[in-house]
């Protein structure tokens, strides 16, 4: 494919979309979809942004980094290039700005704007990079995107991001409104029970707040339980209208991040019920996943795929116009309890984010970070519903019954850890068709089987 060269003075002139008015404009009818995709070679990029944007649903385009630069080393980025290695997604920084400007010039508009998504505590070359390209969407946080991926203590990570988002506010001084999204609500992918998932994204929202953004969204990770799932969405939009300074903001969904189902039927079954969740809560966004996640890369034509199943699952799973249910649920408690306590310890929220870490007031099950606690644990009751197992020094003991220190097993863990994979995969396979269920008899499945 050949790019698309800019005119001279197009990008300095460029004034994208604000991302979240866009999407909550877009998203107030059916939710918008989006893939998780990032070539490293420009022309497969700008291939995906175009097949994203012509698919039969409302999309916006993700540019995903590769994970050399997420982890700031570009001299393996630059080898790489080098030898004409493909990697796991864009490197944004390394690449000229031209190559960029050339991969978005004349797919990035008002009708479809695009999000970059990362993965780093040490954020600045890739903030730096955005703003030269006017890229004026991008996700993670300093807690979201730090605890569960590497060794960078949670205090460096907090003044990094804390560094970058004010860089990234200022672009608004040039016309242009940034957006973030937080990763908060995708701890570890699973096992972390819903009403921190909850928590953490919204006080992520504050600190992007606090430090100068105005457009923001809040993200949720479907986890085992679709009733659940729903609750805590409906805390998470909650809390976000009790506390939020602004109305620009809105709610993204992300298909299961665990161990994803092996069959296609499966995978299908569990993108669906995603879809769902956001119809049924109001959310204006969905990040999808596709039939190959389990095995490998998807390729473009997958994802385009996932993308246009997850806007008809959606519209089958609306029934009327979504309403927040009356009464405070369980998992709104837990979280407005955990929130609270959190913004307690110091005005400021990134300070606060490290001491309550210090303290085990927030406490992420699982997590191997140093400079996690770890003595909160959780585990799958029958109906596959996240619970506390030991709460650790969480703030929760008015809320949730202690479970008796109750022994989280390496082999109980296990089965819940594949719990996922394992019940729709069984589901699958005695659906007519099995487990290559074609995708029109899926979203009837989907329906009927509920």
């Amino acid at each position: 494919m050949t790019l698309v060269r800019p005119a001279d003075g197009e990008l300095a002139a460029f004034a994208p979309v604000d991302f979240g008015a866009f999407v909550r404009e877009r998203g107030a009818h059916a939710p918008v979809m989006q893939p998780r995709m990032g070539m490293s070679d420009p022309a497969a990029m700008r291939a995906g942004l175009a097949a994203t944007k012509r698919a039969a649903a409302s999309t916006v385009g993700t540019i995903t980094l590769d994970s050399y630069t997420r982890v700031g080393d570009l001299g393996a980025v630059t080898e790489a290039l080098r030898q004409g290695i493909a990697l796991n997604g864009y490197p944004i920084v390394s690449y000229p700005e031209r190559q960029t400007a050339e991969v978005l010039a004349g797919l990035r508009g008002r009708d479809f704007p695009v999000q970059v998504r990362h993965g780093s505590p040490v954020p600045q070359a890739i903030f730096a990079a955005l703003i030269r390209l006017r890229l004026n969407a991008t996700e993670g946080g300093p807690v979201s995107y730090c605890l569960p991926y590497g060794r960078t203590p949670l205090a460096d990570s907090v003044r990094n991001w804390e560094e970058s988002v004010r860089r990234y506010a200022a672009l608004r001084e040039q016309g242009v409104e940034p957006h973030l999204e937080t990763f908060g609500g995708c701890m570890l992918g699973q096992m972390c029970p819903p009403s921190e998932l909850v928590a953490i994204s919204v006080l992520e929202a504050l600190f992007f707040h606090h430090h100068g953004v105005r457009s923001l969204s809040l993200s949720y990770a479907q986890q085992t339980n679709h009733e659940q799932d729903v609750e805590a969405v409906w805390a998470l939009r909650r809390l976000a209208g009790e506390l939020l300074p602004t109305e620009n903001w809105h709610v993204v969904v992300y298909a299961y991040m665990g161990v994803y189902p092996s069959t296609p039927g499966g995978c299908y079954r569990v993108l669906g019920l995603a879809a769902e969740l956001a119809a049924r809560t109001g959310s204006e966004r969905v990040i999808v996943k596709t039939v190959a996640e389990s095995v490998r890369i998807p390729t473009v034509e997958e994802n385009v795929a996932a993308l246009e199943y997850a806007a008809e699952a959606a519209d089958l799973g609306r029934t009327g116009t979504p309403r927040m249910p009356a009464g405070e649920s369980q998992t709104y408690l837990e979280a407005r309890a955990l929130v609270e306590a959190v913004l307690e310890l110091d005005p400021d929220p990134g300070r606060a984010l490290v001491q309550a870490f210090r303290r085990g007031l927030l406490d992420i099950p699982y997590c191997l970070h140093p400079d996690n606690r770890g003595r909160a644990s959780s585990y799958l009751d029958e109906a596959g519903r996240l619970c506390w197992a030991d709460l650790g020094a969480l703030p929760l003991r008015h809320l949730v019954r202690p479970a008796g220190a109750r022994q989280v097993s390496s082999s109980g863990l296990l089965a819940d850890l594949s719990y996922v994979r394992r019940k729709f995969d069984e589901e699958c396979a005695v659906l007519p068709g099995g487990r290559g269920l074609p995708p029109e008899q899926q979203r009837r499945a989907i329906v009927s089987s509920r």
